[in-house]
């Protein structure tokens, strides 16, 4: 058995009902590297994944920890090989604190009196702050879960891997929820980890990322191992081409259209939140039949708030929000949904989907009282069905049982695929975008902008609100840039620059407060 491979997993197969996951895939890990997993969404890189933690059996196969042949049955089993997996969507108790997070099933034990036993909370809140410290992963132990932005979660989720000695540590997608600011510290936390001697795997599909910290690379496809690939001597360009399995364009082609009547006009808008604290103030826009006006800015400074109101998700304190002219302030959300806005949110397993229903239900969430669906109450579940496997098809959702699937079994990059499908069928003359490619990969990301782009083309509206930089600059005619709640600076996309945008988001651009596009 060849020592140099501290985990090697040899033609594992995975079958589910209707869909092979992995099929004979041989991948060898050297101690004391970053490997990462590459390919689109659904390709098979969580199972493998989570079969070597435990969480599935291989149907076929068989996996080596340090040359030795393992039966990883369990998580647990995993954990004491010294195998740790911080997931895409995090398993914290939200009303627990870090430290009884961290600790859960590993508690330090004390003596109560000196005689009655108990959980020693003060010894494990002291030994996780100096973990903390020692990672350069600093938290507050003491803090609530759901007190705590996402970065630090990711954070909390990375330390119950140290706490348990872990010496392998799977990341699941972990920049998929970050600001490109916490996507920067979190890659440096990673490169640390690899350097104080831990082995990385990093399962991910940002071409970036990977070959900025990265040692090799497996590219998968549709379950297959594609290649094994140097990051340093490959470029993105190969990389993007082998995981899709065509030729990629980084830039989607956007002809220039006129734009026609004003379709949505913001007037004054002013929201708080629940501490009645001003999120945003005073912000005015609007946007036009065949136009696609972006909202640039830092994560937290109020275009979230911005998308919530237009939608109905939130109160507005003062302002106007209006369709064609017409207010819809006081509309409910589905005569907002009726009136034309389509609203594709920022967090799919929250706001947009419904987990444990099957995936006709949810693609029929915003129409299934009308009567083409349902008649007196009684579901016609055969159109149900057919307008299910034609928005499968078309936005190319890749699921085991067609419109059966149960949702929270699909990937999170298909989960988004199946939201902007139903939003976009609607047929709406409105469309809102919440960081629409968001954990999808370098095909699906290609593909939504090109659906993005011919709504525009419809001559649709479409408030596009991203983090992506480069997403805005490459889909936007017209650009917001918003700073503390207030909009900074409305212009024509071709007369800013990615360094001017980049200022006014950071707050140090000249401020132009008149907010009319000339």
């Amino acid at each position: 058995m060849d020592s140099e491979y501290i985990v090697e997993m040899r033609n594992i197969t995975k079958r589910f009902p209707g869909i092979v996951a992995n099929s004979d895939v041989t991948i060898r890990i050297k101690k004391g590297e970053i490997y990462a997993l590459l390919g689109e969404n659904g390709a098979g890189k969580s199972t493998l994944m989570s079969i070597l933690f435990g969480m599935y059996e291989p149907d076929e196969g068989e996996i080596l920890i340090r040359g030795k042949r393992e039966k990883i049955n369990s998580p647990s089993r995993a954990t004491e090989l010294n195998i740790g997996m911080v997931h895409q969507h995090f398993k914290l108790v939200s009303n627990y604190t870090i430290t009884e997070n961290i600790i859960m099933g590993q508690e330090p034990r004390g003596r109560f009196l000196g005689f009655l036993p108990c959980i020693d909370i003060k010894r494990a809140d002291r030994e996780i702050a100096d973990l903390s410290r020692k990672y350069n992963l600093e938290v507050t132990p003491t803090d609530i879960i759901s007190d705590i932005n996402v970065s630090t979660r990711q954070r909390v989720e990375i330390l119950k891997m140290l706490y348990r000695d872990a010496e392998i540590l799977i990341f699941d997608e972990p920049t998929a929820v970050l600001t490109p600011q916490e996507i920067d510290a979190l890659l440096d936390i990673i490169s640390g980890l690899r350097d104080s001697g831990k082995t990385i795997i990093l399962i991910s599909h940002k071409l970036d990322e990977i070959k900025r910290i990265a040692d090799r690379c497996a590219i998968l496809r549709r379950g297959r191992l594609i290649a094994v690939l140097d990051v340093k001597s490959t470029d993105t360009k190969e990389m993007a081409n082998l995981m899709v399995g065509r030729e990629v364009s980084f830039r989607t082609e956007k002809k220039e259209t006129g734009f026609g009547e004003t379709v949505l006009e913001i007037d004054k808008l002013t929201i708080h939140n629940s501490d009645e604290f001003p999120v945003v103030r005073n912000v005015s826009f609007k946007i036009r039949e065949g136009e696609i006006l972006a909202i640039a800015g830092v994560s937290g400074n109020g275009q979230v708030e911005i998308a919530h109101a237009i939608a109905g998700l939130m109160k507005v304190h003062s302002g106007d929000i209006r369709l064609y002219g017409k207010s819809i302030r006081n509309m409910s959300i589905r005569e907002r949904t009726e009136a034309g806005i389509a609203y594709i949110p920022e967090d799919r397993q929250e706001m947009g989907l419904v987990l444990d229903f099957n995936l006709k239900d949810n693609l029929a969430l915003k129409r299934y009282y009308r009567d083409s669906f349902a008649r007196k109450g009684i579901r016609n579940n055969t159109y149900l069905d057919e307008c299910g496997r034609s928005i499968i098809d078309k936005y190319d959702v890749r699921c085991a049982a067609s419109t059966e699937t149960i949702v929270r079994s699909m990937s999170g990059g298909n989960q988004q695929k199946a939201i902007i499908g139903r939003e976009i069928e609607l047929g709406g003359v409105l469309t809102i975008f919440v960081q629409p490619t968001r954990g999808l990969d370098i095909g699906a990301i290609e593909r939504v902008h090109k659906q993005i782009i011919e709504e525009r083309d419809k001559g649709k509206a479409v408030l596009l609100i991203s983090l992506e930089l480069d997403e805005v600059m490459n889909l936007a005619d017209t650009i917001a840039v918003i700073y503390s709640g207030e909009i900074d600076r409305i212009a024509p996309a071709k007369e800013l620059t990615t360094r001017e945008v980049g200022e006014y988001m950071m707050g140090v651009g000249v401020h132009d407060k008149a907010g009319e596009v000339v």
